[in-house]
C-alpha cells in the first residue's frame, strides 16, 4: 500500500468516476483502475462496488476511506515539520445550509491554508445531500439545524449513517424581511402575521420533506409558497416581493445586503444550529481550523444579542 494508492482511492470517491479523477489526477483510465484493483487484492477487500451505473463506495471502502484521509492528513503534517515544505495541496470540503457564519469561517480558513495550491469546496447544498455527504466521506464536516419537529427523523437519519450531531450554538427562530416591509417595523412577528406575504424556503429536490426543510416548519397553514435554489434569489423575492423567510437571526449584511433584516418569530422552538461529522473519521486540522473560526462568528453574534438586549 502506497500513499500515492490511498490518494487514488480519495479522489475517486471524491469525483465519483473513473474518468474524472484520472483526469483529476493526471493519469490514464486503465492505470488508476489497475491501482485501485492492486489496493483491493493487498488489503482483501473491496472498496467500490462496480455496476453497469458506475462506481460507488462499498460499506468497506467507506470504513477505508475514513482512515485512508487520517493517513494521508498525517503524512501531510509530516511534511509540514521535517521537509520544509507546505504538505502539498491542501484539500478540504464542508456541505452547509445556507448559513452565511458558515461561508465567513470558510473566508477565514482559505486566509490562514491559502497557500500557493489548495483545492477547497464549500457546497450551500440540500439538507439530505449534506448528510450523504458526510456520510460517503466527500465532506468532512456538514452544517444543519435541529429543532422539536425535525430531531428524531434527522437523528435516526444521522444515526444509521454512523454520524454524530455536535452542538454550536441554539437560536431564537427570525424572519427574515426586507427593510421596506410592512412589517419591518415589528418587534415580534407572529405567523398570523405572516400569512398574506409569500413564505420562501430552499427547494430539497427529491427529499422535499417538511422534515428536511432548511426553515423551521409551522403548523400554519402558507398559502403562497415559493422555492428556490439559491441565496442570492431568495433575498431578491425578499425584496421584490414582500416575501420572507426564517432562520436563525445569523444576518451577515456584506453576504446577504443591508436591504434584509431579521425580527424575532413568536411561537417557535428553538433552533440547535450545529455540525455534523463521521463517528469513524478524525477532524483534520484544516477541519479544526474551520471549526475554529465558527466558534469565533458564534461568539460574536452572541455578544451581538446581548448587547441588543441590554438596549431595549
Amino acid at each position: 500500500m502506497t500513499l500515492q494508492q490511498l490518494r487514488y482511492v480519495t479522489t475517486v470517491a471524491e469525483t465519483g468516476t473513473i474518468t474524472e479523477a484520472a483526469e483529476k489526477l493526471y493519469i490514464s483510465q486503465p492505470s488508476l483502475t489497475n491501482a485501485i484493483h492492486e489496493l483491493e487484492k493487498e488489503m482483501n477487500l473491496q472498496i467500490f462496488n462496480r455496476t453497469n451505473k458506475g462506481i460507488s463506495l462499498s460499506k468497506e471502502g467507506e470504513d477505508f476511506l475514513g482512515y485512508a484521509r487520517q493517513v494521508l492528513e498525517q503524512a501531510a503534517i509530516l511534511e509540514d515539520k521535517y521537509k520544509g515544505s507546505d504538505g502539498g495541496k491542501k484539500q478540504f470540503c464542508v456541505s452547509t445550509q445556507h448559513y452565511s457564519f458558515a461561508v465567513n469561517a470558510f473566508v477565514d480558513l482559505i486566509k490562514e491554508y491559502g497557500q500557493e495550491e489548495y483545492d477547497f469546496s464549500l457546497r450551500e447544498t440540500q439538507t439530505y445531500e449534506i448528510i450523504e455527504d458526510v456520510a460517503r466521506l466527500r465532506s468532512e464536516i456538514g452544517i444543519l439545524f435541529l429543532n422539536d419537529f425535525n430531531g428524531a427523523v434527522i437523528n435516526k437519519i444521522l444515526k444509521s449513517h454512523d454520524l454524530e450531531f455536535n452542538l454550536l450554538f441554539v437560536a431564537k427562530p427570525h424572519v427574515f424581511i426586507s427593510r421596506i416591509h410592512p412589517l419591518a417595523d415589528q418587534s415580534v412577528i407572529t405567523n398570523e402575521q405572516l400569512a398574506p406575504y409569500p413564505y420562501l424556503s430552499f427547494e430539497q429536490g427529491e427529499h422535499n420533506s417538511f422534515y428536511f426543510s432548511e426553515e423551521i416548519f409551522s403548523v400554519s397553514e402558507r398559502k403562497k409558497n415559493i422555492r428556490v435554489r439559491d441565496r442570492a434569489t431568495l433575498f431578491n423575492l425578499l425584496i421584490g416581493l414582500n416575501g420572507y423567510t426564517v432562520c436563525s437571526g445569523v444576518l451577515d449584511k456584506n453576504l446577504n445586503g443591508k436591504d434584509i433584516i431579521a425580527v424575532p418569530l413568536a411561537e417557535e422552538s428553538d433552533m440547535r444550529i450545529g455540525y455534523i461529522t463521521h463517528r469513524k473519521g478524525l477532524i483534520s486540522r484544516l477541519g479544526n481550523t474551520y471549526l475554529e473560526a465558527l466558534e469565533k462568528y458564534m461568539n460574536i453574534e452572541q455578544t451581538k444579542k446581548e448587547l441588543e438586549c441590554k438596549n431595549t
